[in-house]
């Protein structure tokens, strides 16, 4: 398939128009005609990732997060992104992201899902999809049952296979009204208070972030920018193989990028 035929499949349902104005998805380097065959997904544009890609003959790397955030003034080798853009185009590789409009359109959802949370609403509503639903950013529910904090933080780890949690709150205090948003959730805190949530799932809270929102009777548990969103990798090799059934996936594996010592 030709790179810009799979790029507009993909965009009829993940429009890149309920994107964060901030935000930066779509083609990141490789030409629109290019002959796609392999497909390599991956949370981010890593050196690892690129190379990764390389070795596995990959003619297209779609991602999460998008390698170009920013403008560039300058493409060189000194800069560790003009370094993947080079590697990109000399070995004529597409790269492709769906950021925040994948995370409106699937992530959220997807994240509850496997929670099982039940009596789903959005926690952010931020746009209009195409067909006429709300769309916005992370869900909130009930949780299956009622359990004590303690046993929700073990439960997000069983669920997202994360080796690890921060937790703020008592342990022990019930909670059964559940908000998650993956990726980075702390500027959406106010959201989770006013909707009565007991426990946010995020990622990304630093000190101040946590003890706040427990001051304001809101637990934390904080799974990790990764440790949430790398159900993007799974989710979309079985979306990519059922959509385009002719390309070979192939998927970087998960791998937390930090370790606590």
């Amino acid at each position: 398939m030709i790179c810009r035929d799979i790029i507009t499949e993909l965009e009829k349902t993940y429009p890149p128009q309920v994107a964060e104005s901030w935000d930066n998805p779509g083609l990141q380097a490789g030409r629109w005609e290019k002959e796609i065959q392999r497909v390599y997904i991956a949370l981010d544009a890593t050196d690892a990732v690129i190379r990764h890609a390389i070795e596995a003959k990959a003619d297209l790397i779609l991602t999460h997060h998008p390698l170009l955030m920013s403008g560039l003034k300058k493409i060189h080798t000194g800069d560790f992104y003009g370094r993947r853009l080079i590697t990109l185009i000399q070995n004529d590789i597409a790269c492709y992201a769906m950021h925040t409009n994948y995370d409106i359109v699937k992530m959220a959802p997807l994240a509850s899902a496997m929670l099982g949370l039940q009596e789903e609403k959005i926690l952010a509503v931020t746009c209009t999809l195409p067909d006429g639903r709300e769309g916005g950013f992370g869900m909130l529910g009930n949780l299956p049952h009622r359990m004590s904090l303690a046993e929700c933080a073990a439960y997000v780890k069983q669920v997202f296979g994360i080796p690890e949690v921060k937790v703020f709150g008592d342990l022990q205090k019930e909670v059964f009204c559940a908000a998650i948003l993956p990726g980075s959730g702390k500027s959406m805190v106010k959201d989770a208070i006013q909707k009565g949530v007991q426990v946010y799932i995020s990622g990304d809270f630093g000190h101040h972030d946590g003890i706040d929102a427990v001051d304001q009777g809101l637990c934390v548990i904080d799974a990790g920018h990764y440790g949430i969103e790398h159900i993007f990798i799974h989710q979309m090799k079985e979306e990519m193989e059922e959509r385009f059934p002719k390309l070979e996936v192939l998927t970087e594996p998960v791998c937390h990028p930090f370790e606590m010592i």
